[in-house]
């Protein structure tokens, strides 16, 4: 007698073990997909200071600056920006018009005082992003970025552009018109 309720329960404790089974396989299959799901990676970043600018308070480029502006072109012609950030200068603003206007895009103003932000706003960019900043701003950018702080800018330096790189935050410096 006592037999005839054991084999039932016996019976029944495979069909309970593959109903738990399936609760764990399913666990796992969630956090498989979701370990497929990456996070989307970091664009490439060009940081750079405006170019040559003139004198007075919020000046403009200078005629060379300016000339210089249009080499910006060339230099973006095989994997141009996707977006373009300028702090509210008039120089930042104009070395990077020509690009701009060329490829059709809007200028994104950014204030320098806040590069968190800014750095959270490049972040959520799909492409290469263009920063146009200043000599006292491009290193703390290029660090807040994720690559190695360049060395200071001297008031002198104009034209050389910081390529952070979207994978691994290798930086190369490469300067407009070489």
């Amino acid at each position: 007698m006592r037999f005839r309720h054991v084999v039932p329960i016996l019976l029944a404790l495979p069909l309970a073990a593959c109903a738990g089974g399936h609760e764990r396989e399913s666990t796992y299959n969630r956090a498989e997909a979701q370990a497929v799901d990456p996070t989307p990676a970091a664009p490439d970043v060009y940081v750079m200071r405006h170019l040559e600018k003139g004198d007075g308070v919020d000046p403009g480029l200078s005629p060379e600056g300016l000339r210089h502006a249009e080499d910006l072109l060339a230099f973006f012609a095989a994997d141009p920006p996707k977006a373009i950030y300028v702090s509210t200068t008039r120089r930042a603003r104009e070395t990077a018009t020509p690009l701009a206007s060329t490829l059709g895009l809007p200028l994104k103003t950014y204030d320098p005082a806040d590069t968190a932000r800014l750095v959270a706003e490049v972040a959520r960019e799909p492409g290469p992003v263009l920063i146009i900043g200043h000599s006292n701003t491009v290193p703390e950018i290029v660090e807040k970025l994720g690559g190695a702080r360049p060395e200071p800018l001297s008031e002198s330096e104009f034209g050389d552009v910081w390529h952070v790189a979207g994978s691994d935050h290798r930086v190369e410096k490469r300067r407009l018109g070489q």
